[in-house]
């Protein structure tokens, strides 16, 4: 696997080569002081061109940095809408196993791509000093910021609104609905109030990453199989038994960060979790 200052100055001598492209810049995680660095890291590399259809109308161009063994293009593909709109983005992995998430961007879109930038860039070359600003890399904008009341109750709301969705799907035997459910609109709000008790009790401003993936680092043991658990659904009894598992970690940290902040934890919680265990009683029967 080739290292990153060598991946860094391949992407840098093509750039700096290709008189159609004038900016340079890296993004993600690699610019990011406090994630640790391993070789799964993909090369976040966007370039600012002056002709997008130049380097479209053919891939060969891509051969300059390996070989690959598959490449993506998302804006190319049918099934999965673009998201991008005029960019235009070369997922690629390398037979050594780098991978180069390579995207094209008009040169007179790059304004915009600063000012909605999530503020993890840095700029690797400005052929035409475009960049008057110093541009430091930074994962401010995903630090964990203190909860509102009304962010509180709309957390709790959520989380034990669908709870019931979750229920009512085990309860007509629709396992597949009822996963869905528990990892789309449910879990993410017992992460939510993780995420949230973790930024409360930090002495410092901090982010856990993307997909919460440092959370164990800020959590009790406990606290942590606790979640776990709430992963293990491959049967009905062990759903239930998971959803109970997020209902008691949601209840005990929700109210813990109630009674820390001074705000009032919802009475619903009592009355969903009666309407949800007469469901159990009524329609799940122990499968031997």
């Amino acid at each position: 696997m080739r290292s990153k200052q060598e991946m860094i100055d391949l992407g840098m001598n093509f750039a700096f080569e290709c008189e159609k492209i004038r900016l340079f810049t890296l993004e993600g995680s690699l610019t990011n002081k406090n994630i640790p660095k391993d070789e799964f890291q993909d090369y976040d590399f966007s370039y600012f061109v002056t002709d997008m259809e130049f380097f479209k109308k053919s891939d060969e161009w891509l051969d300059y940095f390996g070989k690959r063994i598959m490449m993506q293009k998302p804006e190319a593909m049918e099934l999965f809408p673009a998201e991008l709109g005029n960019w235009f983005s070369y997922l690629m992995i390398f037979e050594d196993g780098t991978k180069i998430d390579l995207t094209l961007i008009p040169l007179d879109e790059y304004e915009d791509y600063f000012q909605n930038s999530d503020g993890l860039v840095e700029v690797l070359l400005d052929k035409d000093n475009l960049i008057q600003e110093p541009v430091i890399a930074s994962d401010r904008k995903y630090h964990i910021q203190k909860p509102s009341h009304q962010s509180f109750d709309d957390c709790c709301n959520e989380f034990w609104f669908t709870a019931t969705y979750v229920a009512k799907g085990l309860a007509r035997k629709e396992i597949l609905f009822a996963i869905d459910i528990m990892n789309g609109p449910f879990r993410p709000n017992l992460l939510t109030m993780l995420r949230w008790k973790v930024g409360i009790e930090a002495d410092v401003s901090l982010s856990i990453g993307k997909s919460d993936k440092f959370l164990k680092k800020y959590i009790s043991g406990t606290t942590w199989d606790a979640l776990l658990s709430t992963y293990d659904m491959g049967s009905y009894e062990k759903m239930w038994d998971a959803l109970y598992a997020s209902f008691e970690l949601f209840r005990k940290t929700s109210r813990h960060i109630a009674e820390t902040l001074g705000y009032t934890y919802p009475d619903y919680d009592e009355k969903v979790s009666r309407y949800i265990v007469g469901i159990r009683q009524k329609y799940f029967v122990t499968e031997k």
